[in-house]
């Protein structure tokens, strides 16, 4: 029988915010081999070791007072790795979400 584990992730208790960049989709696609989509959007920053990481999930990927992502998934483990965070796109939902919040 499989059980649920706690998770034994800290997660800090003040909100954090990077800079990052967002990444091509072609380059994204090619570090996840095929997995990205349209209605995703990769940001990081050269080299990594920052992004995203677990418990932002749901957070913003904001670009010029903008919301163009939610964060999503990305490589584990997060601090490490040299793969960017890849975020849902928010464009590809926006009729979607004017039609869910006018009901």
């Amino acid at each position: 029988m499989r059980e649920t584990a706690v998770p034994t992730v800290k997660l800090p208790d003040t909100l954090h915010c990077a800079n990052i960049s967002i990444i091509s989709t072609a380059s994204c696609d090619k570090d996840y081999r095929g997995q990205v989509t349209d209605t995703m959007v990769c940001a990081g920053v050269a080299g990594g070791g920052t992004d995203s990481c677990e418990g932002d999930s749901g957070g913003p990927l904001v670009c010029g007072g903008m919301l163009q992502g939610i964060v999503s998934w990305g490589d584990v483990p997060c601090d490490t790795t040299v793969k960017p965070g890849v975020y849902t796109k928010v464009c590809k939902y926006l009729v979607w979400i004017q039609k869910t919040v006018k009901n």
